[in-house]
């Protein structure tokens, strides 16, 4: 069995996941790459374009503010910070994800029905 989920299952979530990382700490890019990989159990990685597609969304859209950070090994990193309008963004997109999974259990699952 693939040990890997598709990445058309995930499309739709990195906003909030990015979100996520960003609750719990300010990051950089590469981390952020990192901590989704290590999140995931290694079973999802984050291509770096679509990383940054999503940190210029999130930051247009005022979720989350990026800032540069002090020189370490060499060069200078943008962290990401999220706003307090993306607090409000990532716990509603959290009730809705409840929502949905319970939804989509419903709909795929079917327990207790013919299978």
């Amino acid at each position: 069995m693939d040990k890997t989920i598709s990445s058309d299952l995930i499309r739709g979530h990195i906003d909030t996941i990015i979100l996520r990382i960003l609750h719990e700490q300010d990051s950089y890019g590469y981390e952020i790459i990192k901590t989704i990989y290590a999140n995931s159990s290694g079973k999802y990685e984050l291509k770096e374009p679509s990383l940054y597609t999503s940190l210029k969304r999130l930051e247009k859209q005022q979720f989350i503010k990026s800032y540069w950070g002090d020189e370490s090994q060499g060069g200078r990193r943008k962290y990401y910070k999220i706003t307090e309008t993306g607090q409000e963004c990532y716990h509603k997109a959290i009730k809705e994800w409840k929502m949905a999974k319970q939804i989509i259990s419903d709909l795929i699952e079917r327990k207790g029905v013919n299978e």
